[in-house]
């Protein structure tokens, strides 16, 4: 389970960082600094927690499946509804109502917080890999 959800975030990492990083070179290019929080949270909770997470996933055994399945997927829609949700406040490129754009970068955020509060848990979950082999 730990390799499947392994893969799953590092493929997510490289998604958000090339997306992070163009953001920041269209940023850089167009002098425009609108996009700037949104570029610096993909690039931290896309690119780097979510690689962070996959590199743990890779290196630890966790005693409870359901707990990685949990976080994996609190991560996955946390990180696309903070970011879209921040965009969608800061930028509104749809015109939707601000109740909405605001509900909807709430509850990306929280989901993203329930997510490194699951983490924590797992983190406490753990067999090592030398323990396994003995």
């Amino acid at each position: 389970m730990e390799l499947k959800w392994s893969i799953r975030l590092i493929r997510l990492a490289a998604i958000f960082g090339l997306l992070g990083t163009y953001l920041g070179s269209h940023i850089s290019a167009s002098g425009s600094y609108e996009y700037r929080p949104i570029h610096a949270h993909i690039l931290l909770v896309g690119w780097l927690s979510m690689f962070a997470w996959g590199i743990f996933y890779r290196a630890f055994k966790v005693k409870s499946q359901k707990l990685v399945t949990a976080h994996g997927w609190t991560a996955i829609l946390g990180v696309f509804g903070l970011t879209l949700g921040m965009w969608f406040y800061n930028i509104n490129p749809f015109h939707f109502s601000s109740t909405f754009t605001l509900i909807f970068f709430i509850i990306g955020g929280t989901t993203l917080l329930i997510s490194f509060a699951l983490f924590i848990v797992v983190t406490f979950m753990v067999s090592l890999k030398e323990e396994m082999k003995s």
